[in-house]
């Protein structure tokens, strides 16, 4: 019988790390969401996974790869497939930047960090925000991988000027020039629970840190919190994330034109990306205007709810446009055949956040890795299964978009 059992049955190697036993059980990025929302208390978990008022926006971003489908080409000899490419002109492993995300530290102490050491080790961009918990100088301290800086056009253009200077003495490649964000919107879950940046604490704060003690000691362990970006000699080095918040929410700027692209490339040198793009009307112009590449986005859902759904804007920006600037889509990302979908579509790559925001509250920077890890396998499986054995062969006909309603 024991040998029987034997010609069947493996025994698994008893792991004795905690870490790695959580992440040998995230098959994909809905697993590691879910052990974030496990992890991190729940006004936390709400501000990174919540949307703009009944989130539809949100839930279409996603939603709308699901009703994209493939036509699976077979006997294509594809041997292994290749997912690298180019971006802004230079070689990418994968289509895929880490997208900006503001106030990081909050999913895990070492934040920002954490996300760009992991970037750097799969070769990938990282895109630092305006509104990060750490500084240019200290992403650009612990990683020698391709670093770009995430901008809002802030009212106090001094500032601006600063932050991009900033950037360009520490090596960062690109600006991303965000214009989606210049009132805020209304996120309900955070009105819900009180949530605010920084946070407030009252007792539901306190009863909730209680029952994630594993969260709130390396959270009270931590460095104080700031806005790391926007602390400088303009503003103040001293300035931590209660003294900016106010001076911050006053800075957003709606009397932003295409002029303010402009004078922003008048003062950096490298590449400007805009991000925030959500009409073939706005991507023709900034193709005009001769920007150097377009994200796609509304903000992963976050700011106006009923705004497109990004994937489908791809191929009629694509149309658009053509090879006059590229196309980055950001939004509902996870999985590495969204990925593949898009750039099917037309996009150069992909931006993904909320997904390695889940890896990093589920597992830090291990479960970051995990996250990057899970696109790149998945990207490589897909295109063997659709018959892709590189970029250049992902095109329309491996794809199936829905009629418009």
């Amino acid at each position: 019988m024991l040998e029987t059992l034997r010609s069947v049955m493996r025994f698994r190697r008893l792991q004795l790390d905690p870490v790695q036993r959580r992440l040998a059980r995230a098959a994909n990025v809905h697993d590691l969401r879910v052990m974030a929302r496990r992890r991190l208390p729940r006004g936390v978990f709400d501000y990174i996974d919540g949307g703009a008022e009944d989130e539809r926006t949100m839930a279409e971003n996603s939603a709308a790869f699901h009703r994209i489908g493939f036509h699976p080409r077979i006997l294509r000899g594809v041997g292994v497939p290749d997912p690298s490419t180019t971006l802004l002109g230079r070689p990418l492993p994968l289509p895929l930047v880490l997208a900006p995300t503001g106030f990081t530290r909050i999913a895990d102490p070492d934040g920002e960090l954490s996300v760009a050491r992991a970037a750097a080790r799969a070769g990938l961009p990282y895109t630092l925000s305006t509104l990060g918990t750490r500084s240019i100088e200290e992403v650009a301290a612990v990683s020698e991988g391709r670093k770009w800086f995430q901008l809002y056009m802030f009212r106090d253009r001094g500032l601006v000027e600063e932050m991009v200077k900033r950037a360009a003495a520490s090596g960062y490649e690109a600006l991303v020039f965000t214009v989606d964000l210049t009132v805020h919107g209304r996120r309900e879950r955070d009105v819900r629970r009180g949530f605010e940046l920084p946070p407030k604490i009252g007792l539901d704060t306190l009863l909730d840190g209680a029952i994630h003690p594993g969260w709130t000691w390396s959270f009270v362990r931590g460095e104080p919190i700031r806005f790391a970006n926007v602390a400088g000699q303009h503003v103040g080095d001293g300035s931590t994330a209660v003294s900016l918040a106010d001076y911050i929410a006053s800075q957003m700027d709606p009397g932003l034109t295409w002029r303010d692209a402009e004078w922003l490339r008048s003062i950096w040198d490298g590449p400007v990306i805009i991000k925030g793009i959500q009409t073939v009307a706005d991507a023709r112009i900034a193709a005009d205007e001769g920007i150097d590449a377009i994200a796609l986005s509304n903000h992963g859902g976050r700011q106006l709810d009923s705004a497109p759904a990004i994937i489908d804007l791809v191929a009629p920006v694509a149309d658009a446009v053509g090879d006059r600037i590229e196309i980055i889509c950001d939004g509902g990302v996870r999985r590495g055949s969204d990925i593949v979908k898009a750039v099917a579509l037309g996009a150069r790559a992909c931006m993904a956040g909320r997904a390695y925001l889940y890896g990093l509250g589920a597992a830090g920077e291990r479960g970051v890795d995990h996250v990057l890890s899970l696109f790149d396998a998945d990207v490589r499986r897909i295109m063997a299964l659709i018959g892709a054995h590189d970029v250049a062969a992902l095109t329309r006909e491996l794809v199936s978009v829905p009629t418009p309603r």
